[in-house]
């Protein structure tokens, strides 16, 4: 979410890249831990196995962790290769977001928990939902605003272009 709308607010930058960069590597750090202890208590199980959930987490596993080594793979913002990896960015990061959505409810199946957990963990995920939702149309008044606010004319507006970029005389 820091990255999809903090990042729309220019005063923001860098800021929240590094936000963003923290809570990714923060993220990683606990899904690896959550990853190693699927691993022990799967050793700890013999004859029980739950593929599904097992093969989403190791498909998240795999995702996040391509995901972390790209960061050094990152072109430059004016690189001709950015918009791709722009591309591959977002869809391996809404991947892992919705596989992780779907492997808590996987989880949930195995655990078989008090129904209050799934509960709280569905209002839980509406309420980002919801908040998104709320961000994305703020994200896109504040960013139309700021297209339509951008001017055409040879000088930037201030003090009729005395202060600004001025044209040559022919």
């Amino acid at each position: 979410m820091i990255a999809r709308y903090i990042r729309a607010f220019e005063s923001a930058d860098p800021a929240w890249f590094y936000l963003h960069m923290l809570c990714q590597i923060s993220g990683y750090a606990i899904g690896v831990a959550g990853w190693g202890i699927g691993l022990k208590l799967g050793s700890e199980s013999p004859g029980i196995m739950y593929s599904g959930h097992r093969n989403i987490g190791i498909a998240l596993f795999v995702l996040a962790t391509v995901q972390i080594f790209a960061l050094f793979l990152r072109p430059k913002k004016d690189h001709k290769y950015r918009f791709y990896w722009n591309i591959y960015h977002h869809g391996v990061g809404y991947a892992v977001l919705v596989l992780g959505i779907l492997n808590v409810f996987k989880g949930f199946d195995i655990l078989n928990p008090d129904h209050k957990w799934k509960l709280a963990y569905m209002i839980i995920i509406i309420a980002l939902g919801s908040i998104s939702f709320l961000l994305e149309a703020i994200t896109w008044v504040v960013v139309l605003k700021r297209k339509s606010g951008k001017s055409n004319k040879p000088y930037d507006g201030y003090n009729n272009g005395q202060g600004g970029r001025q044209t040559l005389a022919t």
